[in-house]
């Protein structure tokens, strides 16, 4: 125990092993929705999911393999980067997926995993040359700032989407009335909404009252979790164990076999290639955002705004975004609900072992996994999402030319349902205002490469540039 303690450097950070196993549980209970929700979504056959993909695995498989891939590489980012920063198949880039590679272009499920394979690579390449650090450090403080309260508000938004509290449109991603119904022609709280409410209250309730009380967030998921079984809404298992079947991991290592072939495939080189960028860039300033949301929530970001040791997160995340496609999961990446283990009170990577040894488990234990509904865990990201917005008290408003676009930042975040289109528009107003008011020796060189791609950015996922 003691080794582990000096390993993971406890006492410099002020937490216990026990603080780092409750942060760790808690991190992966708010996460779990991420098996069940990328198996539906991209498993040939599933609602919604890559229905018609050559090759694809079935939904049971890409349960099996999701929580594979974010066991290991939740493990390899505590070992590595010795930070409580958890992984997993990114939510987004499973869309981009199933609907710009797949339906979109037309490429088989190997094609596709290759794409994500070769935007891992590459972003891997820019890590090394230490170019992802230095894009990193030119993004002004203020914007640091604005981009870990932005990301609370997404947070906010998240858990109360998945407690249908807000819905989202049908046209869109943007969740826009009040419940089910309320918004879009109804005036009542639809029946089936109750027990979900009532599981999200009891949550929501318990998680404020205990809000700055070590265990509450897990506390509060508990409360939910039994008022969920009370309303029959989930129910006990037959059994705890699923069965393993050497079917499941049919998908691992097929993304090899057309690393060069989908480059000459039917979609056409620089659509593929305008695909590598655009899931590039998106996967970069992801990262970059919750980054540094999450150091700043945990307290560990330094006076420029920075995280001590950031290359081998970078690193750890990199190789995830290749592995993913090496597994057949889609694109792994860091994740925002992070904050959940740090709010408990992880500091060191101790909290992501644990999380990725739970996720282990979930391997064979999804029936357990599957106890706890959304509606259980949402006041947690509701709960993180105010304690991160409180950031905004550091945020400089005085000049307008960085007041601005962090508004921008703070709007377009939450409401695009994209930390990377946050981000962009808050660069891209930045830079011009800059401009326009004759104060463009504030921007740093590499400031303008990121404004730059961002423009590439927009213009492909605005159609302009046809992928």
């Amino acid at each position: 125990m003691a080794s582990i303690a000096k390993y993971f450097e406890l006492k410099k950070r002020g937490t216990t092993v026990g603080t780092e196993v409750r942060a760790g549980a808690t991190t992966f209970l708010v996460m779990a929705y991420i098996i069940f929700v990328n198996a539906n979504y991209i498993g040939a056959g599933a609602a919604g999911g890559a229905i018609g993909a050559a090759g694809a695995p079935s939904a049971e498989a890409i349960f099996a393999v999701t929580a594979l891939g974010a066991g290991l590489l939740t493990i390899l980012m505590g070992v590595v980067a010795n930070y409580p920063f958890a992984i997993a198949a990114g939510m987004g880039l499973n869309a981009v997926v199933a609907f710009q590679l797949i339906l979109g272009l037309g490429l088989t499920w190997a094609e596709a995993m290759a794409v994500i394979v070769w935007e891992g690579i590459f972003i891997t390449i820019l890590m090394l040359t230490g170019f992802r650090k230095a894009i990193l450090e030119a993004i002004p403080l203020n914007l640091k700032r604005a981009i870990a309260v932005g990301i609370g508000l997404f947070l906010l938004l998240i858990g109360l989407f998945e407690a249908n509290v807000i819905v989202k449109s049908f046209a869109g991603t943007v969740p826009l009335g009040l419940f089910s119904g309320i918004g879009f022609g109804g005036t009542e709280i639809p029946t089936a909404d109750l027990p979900h409410l009532a599981i999200f209250g009891a949550g929501l309730l318990t998680a404020l009252a205990l809000i700055r009380k070590p265990g509450g967030l897990l506390i509060s998921i508990g409360v939910g979790t039994l008022v969920a079984l009370v309303l029959g809404v989930s129910s006990i298992p037959s059994s705890f164990v699923s069965p393993l079947d050497s079917s499941n991991f049919v998908g691992i290592g097929q993304a090899f076999g057309a690393m060069f072939s989908v480059w000459s495939s039917g979609a056409g080189f620089l659509a593929v290639a305008l695909a590598v960028f655009s899931i590039m860039l998106s996967d970069f300033f992801d990262t970059a955002g919750t980054m540094v949301g999450l150091g700043a929530r945990a307290g560990l970001l330094n006076s420029k705004g920075e995280l001590p040791g950031a290359n081998r997160v970078l690193l750890v995340d990199s190789i995830a975004a290749a592995a993913g496609g090496a597994l057949g999961v889609s694109s792994n990446t860091t994740y925002i609900e992070s904050a959940a283990g740090i709010k408990e009170g992880g500091r060191t990577g101790l909290t992501s072992v644990v999380t990725g040894a739970l996720f282990l488990c979930a391997v064979l234990l999804s029936p357990i996994a599957g106890i706890v509904p959304a509606a259980a865990t949402a006041p947690a990201l509701v709960i993180i999402g105010y304690l991160m917005f409180e950031a905004i008290r550091d945020v400089q408003w005085k000049d307008a030319t960085d007041g601005f676009p962090i508004l921008a930042t703070l709007i377009v975040m939450p409401l695009s349902y994209s930390i990377t289109d946050g981000i962009g528009v808050g660069f891209l107003t930045y830079g011009i205002l800059k401009v326009t008011s004759g104060k463009a020796s504030d921007v740093k060189p590499l400031f303008w490469v990121s404004i730059a791609a961002f423009v590439l950015y927009f213009l492909v996922k605005l159609g302009i540039i046809a992928v």
